[in-house]
């Protein structure tokens, strides 16, 4: 008897964070990044207006979430993340490529984030996307990692 293959699950929505989501980007941000901002700092981040946030959930779970800031015409990318049991499945450059749309459609031209010198899926992550890196912070994390400071043209 041939063992039914398991229905694919549903695609991920895409949503606008908003600071009804701020809970829920806490317990992204704890399981994903180890817990980065507090759920005081999320709460003002989600409401910003020049500080886009967008996520991707299935059913009430965050799967995936990035953050930035629009300063001028340059789109600083904040925070990405994945929930660690839905990492290697594509919502990470799916993610951050709505990101950057919605960053060029506000005007944006550029981006820049910062990955940590020893995070080689982040790396490969943002350089699949165009990133180049243009800098170097020395001892920039908490870990006393370097921090590579990357770009990407937004222009299409």
């Amino acid at each position: 008897m041939a063992v039914p293959s398991p229905s694919p699950l549903p695609t991920p929505t895409l949503i606008q964070l908003a600071a009804k989501h701020a809970g829920a980007c806490l317990e992204l941000d704890r399981a994903a990044l180890g817990g980065i901002w507090s759920l005081a700092q999320w709460q003002r981040e989600l409401e910003e207006k020049a500080r886009p946030g967008l996520g991707l959930r299935q059913g009430q779970e965050l799967l995936a979430m990035a953050c930035g800031w629009l300063v001028v015409d340059e789109l600083h990318i904040t925070l990405v993340a994945v929930a660690p049991g839905h990492r290697r499945l594509g919502l990470g450059s799916r993610i951050l490529q709505e990101l950057m749309q919605a960053g060029r459609r506000s005007g944006a031209t550029r981006a820049t984030l910062e990955v940590s010198a020893t995070n080689g899926p982040g790396k490969g992550l943002y350089e699949a996307l165009g990133f180049r890196t243009a800098g170097i912070r020395r001892g920039y994390y908490r870990s006393g990692d370097d921090a590579l400071i990357q770009w990407v043209n937004l222009k299409t």
